[in-house]
């Protein structure tokens, strides 16, 4: 109630409505505004700067997330299938491993390729992997995952809509070689996880291209980065890093046979962790079972049939950043000179200590006749082996290495298990390369043991 004297309690009652919001507005509301100017006169200046800036990080925040979610591009997935008329299938395309799988799925891709590139989808277009080939009556039905990056703020309705457009325009007319049916394509969208999930358990891809820069050694050089190497695992003995290993399945590593030496064959010792850093690994698990080559020597006298598997107690889960690398089949031929990459957690001198972060190095496979000179391993290196690295030395694999993955991309971008590190002359000691313990050569070993 407005407090007032007799004068004025006469004026306000025979005033109008319009004449009382005059009488309030000039007599109360700059009485507020002083009262307000006195209590921020009185305010410390150090507090009026933090409300100030609290504003500012609140407004800046704000515009932060509805740009973000407006703007940012993420990645979308796709599955397209379709028809191949003028091929025949063949068994070999069951098999995610095979040359012919390998020639039929590169065609596929780079089709896809020309498909999106030539379109105004082009900037859009990141990739696009075969994932299945499948046997119809009238040829080949191909699977393949598409992967676009799209704005936020574009609708998945459109999306689909002008890459389903697009296929159908130009399908047809993008392949030499390739006749497609185009009343049998099919698009579907799919979900984050679904599309994951299905290049996940594919084996030798990686999430993104990786650029390699400098003298990348194990040796003293360049640390690995996330999902850079998804099937480096570490086999460990009662808590401590041993050996390297490569996964070939959600359940099955491929290591060395004389990571075991010494009596050291009790699985329930054993654990293997993935990721890049072996403390904190990003999956660890138990070991169930550890299967030697029959014909290794235990005591160590020769390093003929290194090679060992082991199976795990629980299926790893498959990300990104953790799945397997591809066996190749044992009448694959890795040429000499080709580009392998190694990585591990070892020492990166000779006699040195592991490492916490994975580290990788590139080399070169090396001929057998070179690597069995008298002045570099002396007719030792048996078909079961291979060298890898320089006759110059310094990049080399090292202790803590073994058992690890030596790896070459083919021309589709796949990774293929090359070697197993096994020995060598100290590490990148002048004419004397890494030998590795050759995995084609090896191959139906290890599918007798592992159904793989």
């Amino acid at each position: 109630m407005l407090r007032c004297c007799t004068v004025h309690c006469g004026i306000w009652d025979s005033a109008s409505p319009r004449q009382k919001s005059f009488l309030l507005t000039s007599q109360w509301y700059p009485k507020v505004m002083i009262q307000m100017d006195r209590a921020i006169r009185r305010m410390e200046p150090w507090k009026i700067a933090v409300i100030v800036v609290s504003v500012i990080v609140v407004l800046a925040l704000i515009i932060g997330l509805i740009t973000y979610f407006l703007c940012h591009d993420q990645d979308r997935y796709y599955n397209a299938t379709f028809l191949i008329t003028n091929v025949e299938y063949d068994p070999q395309y069951e098999k995610q491993t095979t040359e012919d799988f390998r020639h039929l799925s590169q065609e596929v891709e780079t089709m896809m390729s020309a498909v999106f590139n030539g379109s105004f989808l082009s900037r859009r277009y990141i990739r696009s992997h075969v994932v299945s080939l499948s046997p119809d009556a009238g040829g080949v039905l191909a699977s393949v995952v598409l992967v676009f990056k799209f704005a936020s703020a574009d609708s998945k309705a459109t999306s689909w809509s002008h890459i389903n457009d697009v296929l159908r325009r130009r399908l047809k007319s993008s392949s030499t070689f390739l006749n497609v049916d185009e009343s049998t394509l099919r698009l579907t969208d799919l979900n984050k996880e679904k599309g994951d999930n299905l290049l996940n358990n594919c084996c030798g891809i990686r999430k993104q291209a990786f650029s390699f820069t400098g003298e990348e050694r194990i040796t003293g050089g360049q640390r690995a980065r996330e999902g850079e190497w998804p099937w480096q695992a570490s086999i460990q003995y009662d808590g401590s890093h041993r050996c390297g290993a490569s996964v070939i399945s959600n359940t099955w590593l491929v290591t060395a046979a004389h990571c075991f030496k010494g009596g050291r064959t009790d699985p329930r010792r054993w654990t293997a962790s993935f990721g890049i850093l072996l403390r904190p690994p990003t999956q660890k698990k138990l070991v169930r079972r550890i299967i030697i080559h029959e014909r290794y020597n235990i005591l160590g006298l020769d390093h003929e049939y290194d090679v060992a598997v082991v199976q795990l107690a629980s299926a790893i889960e498959f990300t990104s950043d953790v799945h397997s690398v591809c066996l190749p089949e044992a009448s694959h031929v890795f040429p000499d000179n080709s580009s392998c990459f190694v990585t591990g957690w070892g020492a990166l001198e000779n006699d040195g200590y592991s490492v916490n972060q994975l580290r990788q190095a590139e080399i070169k496979i090396i001929n057998t006749a070179t690597c069995n000179r008298r002045e570099v391993y002396n007719g030792v290196i048996t078909p079961g082996m291979l060298c890898a690295g320089y006759l110059m030395g310094k990049v080399d694999a090292c202790q803590g290495d073994s058992g690890g993955p030596l790896v070459n991309a083919n021309s589709r971008g796949i990774w293929y298990l090359v070697g197993i590190v096994s020995w060598g002359d100290e590490c990148g000691k002048l004419n004397k390369p890494g030998v590795y313990t050759r995995v084609t050569y090896y191959r139906n070993w290890i599918n007798s043991k592992t159904g793989i």
